[in-house]
């Protein structure tokens, strides 16, 4: 007898969602099936040159079947946006009640910050406020961003004060950490040499150390301490 369990849905294949047998509890899966092949589709043919029947024939449904789970085309790149906004806010929430310094705890939130960036979602990440967006979602991405930004302040601050961190202004200083992180969705794609993780981990050395020369007998910069790696946030690698 054939198996009747419904497919796993992978974020290789988000179209996995609708195999098998159809169940009502699989409604969220299938909604982040949607959202994510919109943003694999915005990513690769841009937002505007991409149809909600290029996401329905991707998914392998019909256009009515991405309606169900979206009311239209923008609400699915705001979407897009949270879903690359997600696992940025909840590592500031970690950060906000971790232990250690202040660098410590930044680190942490870099290294997840980069991860969500170079995933599906990073192109919606950087660019959602700059497409068709209405004015009221439109605040919102800013609202959010904004969060964010403060979020990476504080942390800095607060390295500051505990004298782990070493700089005069941390609003520049969270321009810088954020600016280089962001344009990681311009140039990023899955499936070359490096990892999500690996940009990640990348980006946390250079923005630690940044490009100064090591003193005589100083050797090579201290390595980040390792830590367990987390499973990835939807990334792309």
């Amino acid at each position: 007898m054939a198996d009747s369990t419904p497919a796993q849905p992978t974020a290789a294949d988000p179209a996995a969602a609708w195999r098998g047998r159809r169940r009502r509890q699989d409604h969220g899966t299938k909604r982040d099936a949607v959202i994510r092949t919109a943003a694999r589709a915005f990513d690769e043919r841009g937002y505007h040159n991409t149809s909600l029947d290029d996401i329905a024939a991707a998914l392998g449904v019909t256009k009515p079947t991405v309606y169900y789970y979206v009311p239209n085309k923008e609400q699915l790149l705001f979407e897009c946006f949270l879903a690359g906004l997600d696992p940025i806010r909840a590592a500031l929430r970690r950060a906000e009640q971790a232990p250690g310094s202040g660098r410590d705890r930044l680190r942490e939130v870099i290294h997840d910050y980069a991860v969500a960036i170079a995933s599906d979602y990073g192109w919606c990440m950087v660019r959602a406020e700059h497409q068709d967006l209405g004015p009221e979602l439109s605040a919102q991405v800013r609202a959010l961003k904004s969060e964010i930004d403060r979020g990476i302040r504080r942390l800095l601050q607060t390295g500051i004060s505990d004298g782990s961190i070493a700089v005069a202004d941390p609003k520049l200083a969270a321009f810088a950490i954020a600016g280089s992180l962001n344009w990681i969705a311009h140039w990023y794609r899955a499936g070359r040499k490096l990892t999500s993780d690996e940009v990640a981990d990348a980006f946390v050395q250079l923005l630690e150390h940044g490009l100064a020369p090591r003193a005589p007998g100083e050797g090579k910069p201290v390595p980040a301490p390792a830590r367990g790696r987390r499973p990835q946030h939807a990334s792309k690698g």
